[in-house]
């Protein structure tokens, strides 16, 4: 489900977290003042999460007493629905978000320190309670994704949408560029590759001699994201990791055991059963990654500079080097074109693009090839070099049916969501028990059926 305007997640998500910390650090003098269904809003739910807001300068569309309180009560409306149409989220999604949304707080904050001070909670409870309500908040997300998983639109209602649009209401549409890229990874050498797996084997041994616990060498040493809760990965399906890592996983069947050195894209690993649930499993893991050698990645960065050159002499061209030369498995057998995974088109406004290449896409000109660089893998983390060529730029412009068809779509799209929604919540209000405080009912509401005469 693309941007939601009805409902957005990541607001959701602050307020499940800030209305859970609230007692950490409020002097609220605390009453109810909504029920929904079994579920009570606190005055200081409310308060919480309008200083929060004040914080981050987040304007609110109306009366933030009035606002919040209807937002939340929203949320209650869709997990009581989750619960009845069984939608569960997994411990994987779960983590990654929590992973996620710990490191933007830590950034907004300036340290992890100053987010416990904040807070008045350790790291570790703060990432205890934000777990159970991210919980909440994939399942709200789970659940309106099946509310309006069948809504869809014809291009007839695109044209239609476009055709009655006001001149000066037509969508703006900035900049876009289209890049193909050709990637070479440096060469790592043997000794670095037997270095790590000797690394790993003593911390095998150290595991299995009781020298030292798993989650503790992966605080230490792994370099996964998943360091920081001790290597642990949530309960996964096999199909949501990479097959070699999954086999060796789903092969693991004695919790004190360590796991043989399993080798994935990502690097090597070495791997311990936490528990097992019918068809998914719950493991800890060490990653360590082999580094590159300067020599190497000069060598790799030469090695692209000289297919650049050859390109550009035009001895083949930059598709034929990427379907033949790339080792980027992606784009290889797209003749090096860079995918945008938001909106499946191979468009992408600069900001949209990794780093390292927008800086250097900035600057090109169309059907210029760059000379290499070097930048961390998008999906794996490593350090690869690259050429990129800018295949087109399309400037910003008011939105046209022929240039921006899929764009318009999305926007009815959007539109179509957001009305199959208002009017389930407008339905479940007349199905759900509402009482509101007598001082909190003075409100304009965006769904009036709260107040039930």
């Amino acid at each position: 489900m693309k941007n939601l305007g009805h409902f957005r997640t990541i607001a959701l998500m602050a307020i499940l977290f800030f209305t859970s910390v609230a007692y950490g650090q409020s002097n609220v003098v605390d009453e109810v003042i909504w029920v929904v269904g079994d579920n009570a809003i606190l005055k200081s739910d409310v308060e919480e999460v309008r200083l929060q807001y004040q914080y981050e300068g987040r304007k609110f569309d109306g009366d933030p007493y009035c606002v919040i309180p209807e937002e939340l009560a929203m949320q209650k409306l869709y997990l009581h629905q989750a619960v009845l149409d069984s939608i569960e989220v997994s411990e994987n999604e779960i983590l990654q978000r929590v992973d996620y949304m710990t490191n933007q707080y830590i950034q907004m904050i300036g340290s992890k320190e100053k987010m416990e001070e904040y807070w008045n909670k350790s790291y570790t409870q703060i990432r205890e309670t934000l777990r159970e309500n991210v919980r909440e908040g994939l399942t709200v997300e789970k659940m309106q994704q099946k509310l309006v998983g069948e809504v869809k639109v014809t291009p007839a209602e695109v044209r239609r949408y476009f055709k009655d649009l006001p001149e000066d209401s037509i969508p703006y549409i900035p900049t876009q560029v289209e890049v193909q890229i050709v990637t070479q990874q440096p060469r790592i050498t043997t000794e670095e590759i037997e270095d790590v797996k000797r690394r790993l084997r003593e911390f095998s041994d150290d595991i299995n001699e009781g020298k030292s616990s798993f989650s503790v060498l992966a605080r230490l040493y792994s370099e996964d994201g998943s360091a920081s809760r001790g290597g642990e990965l949530g309960f996964n399906g096999r199909g949501e990791w990479v097959p070699e890592f999954a086999r060796v996983a789903f092969e693991l069947q004695d919790p004190k055991k360590v796991s043989k050195i399993v080798e994935t894209e990502f690097g090597f690993h070495i791997m311990q059963l936490i528990e097992r649930r019918g068809d998914r499993v719950n493991v800890r893991h060490i990653l360590l990654k082999p580094k590159i050698a300067e020599k190497d990645l000069e060598a790799a960065t030469a090695r692209l500079d000289s297919i650049a050159d050859d390109i550009r002499k035009e001895k083949f061209t930059f598709e034929s080097a990427a379907s033949a030369l790339s080792h980027d498995k992606d784009t290889r057998n797209n003749h090096g074109v860079l995918p945008n995974p938001r909106t499946n088109t191979s468009r992408f406004e600069m900001q949209e693009l990794p780093q390292e290449i927008a800086k250097v896409v900035d600057k090109m000109n169309v059907g210029e090839i760059s000379n290499a660089f070097t930048m961390i893998g998008m999906k794996d983390g490593k350090e690869v070099c690259v050429i990129v060529k800018l295949k087109n730029r399309i400037n910003g412009h008011k939105a046209t049916i022929s240039e921006d068809y899929q764009r318009l779509k999305d926007v009815v799209l959007q539109q179509r969501q957001e009305e199959k929604l208002r009017k389930w919540v407008l339905e479940k209000q007349k199905q759900t028990y509402v009482r509101i405080n007598e001082k909190w009912r003075n409100c304009d509401f965006k769904y009036p059926g709260w107040i039930k005469e």
